[in-house]
């Protein structure tokens, strides 16, 4: 497991800044978190170079792209030897569907969230890809009806 990085109160105000708008100039930055630009300039390098800063992206309206249902999938494997495990989540990392995948606890190995346009593209990615592969023993979907709670940023 990797050890939580020691941050002050300013690199808190940082990493928050940067998590509602990564887009915020330096000099921006540093008026809105109460530093110099130079200061915040070191700060976010130092923070990249810890590795607590990672990339920056574009968060997506998922409607207006028309990729808006989500579905929670619970999967049971077959096995868990390492090599299937392994096949799995290359696998996962592969599926461009697929955006979160966690293992887990519990009767299910591991849970998914899948994000299609519709049920039908929800159906053949199920029975085409998901349910095909090799480590796959089954699995459970759930539609999500709304979304309650969306968040990206991490308390801080």
């Amino acid at each position: 497991m990797k050890q939580a990085i020691q941050i002050d109160a300013i690199d808190r105000r940082l990493i928050a800044a940067l998590q509602a708008d990564a887009t915020l100039s330096n000099a921006a930055l540093a008026a809105q978190v109460g530093a110099s630009a130079a200061s915040c300039w070191r700060r976010i390098r130092a923070l990249e170079s810890a590795g607590l800063l990672l990339g920056s992206v574009r968060l997506v309206d998922a409607a207006r792209l028309g990729c808006d249902i989500n579905i929670i999938c619970q999967v049971r494997m077959k096995n868990h030897a390492p090599e299937t495990v392994a096949a799995f989540v290359d696998f996962v990392r592969a599926q461009r569907e697929i955006m979160d995948c966690y293992s887990m606890s519990g009767d299910w190995d591991y849970l998914l969230r899948i994000a299609v346009a519709d049920v039908a593209d929800y159906e053949r990615f199920l029975m085409r890809t998901l349910l095909r592969h090799p480590s796959v023993g089954t699995a459970s979907s759930h539609f999500a009806l709304s979304q309650v709670k969306y968040q990206t940023a991490l308390p801080v």
